[in-house]
């Protein structure tokens, strides 16, 4: 069973919690929220996004994993998440889903950031059920860009 981790800030909360619910019934995954837990304005996103981030990390030696954030832009979030070595986040805020399918093949992006200001409960649904269904196409030229990217995050 595959893990997901969530985590969000107060402009992404209700996005999540509904997230968190559709997750849970794909039997496929298991669910782990990273905070907020709790609704609370204003307050700040880079230790929630660090949780994930570190969560992902830490199981890309072992059993790797995956991490869904949420932000007001998803840009923040992801710049948290991409401090982190064996993490490679793409922020989605509506628009084409192309990203997420390019980022999954080329860069094998292990975090996907939505922009909850800027994208539906559906289009989140679409977002991450591509994102979960896309892998990486160990291209050998894909493989030699992430192991410079790895070589730069030591």
């Amino acid at each position: 069973m595959s893990t997901i981790y969530l985590a969000t800030d107060h402009a992404g909360f209700e996005l999540k919690e509904e997230i968190k619910k559709y997750l849970e019934e794909k039997v496929d995954y298991e669910v782990y929220d990273c905070g907020a837990l709790t609704l609370e304005n204003g307050d700040d996103y880079p230790e929630y996004m660090a949780r994930a981030a570190e969560k992902v990390k830490f199981d890309a030696e072992h059993d790797p994993s995956v991490a869904i954030i949420f932000g007001g832009s998803g840009v923040g979030e992801a710049v948290v998440a991409n401090r982190y070595a064996h993490v490679r986040a793409v922020t989605y805020a509506g628009g084409p889903l192309d990203v997420i399918k390019i980022s999954r093949e080329h860069n094998d992006t292990n975090i996907l950031s939505i922009g909850a200001r800027f994208v539906s409960l559906n289009e989140a649904k679409q977002a991450i059920d591509l994102f979960l269904g896309t892998h990486f196409s160990h291209d050998e030229r894909h493989v030699d860009r992430i192991l410079q990217i790895e070589e730069l995050t030591k």
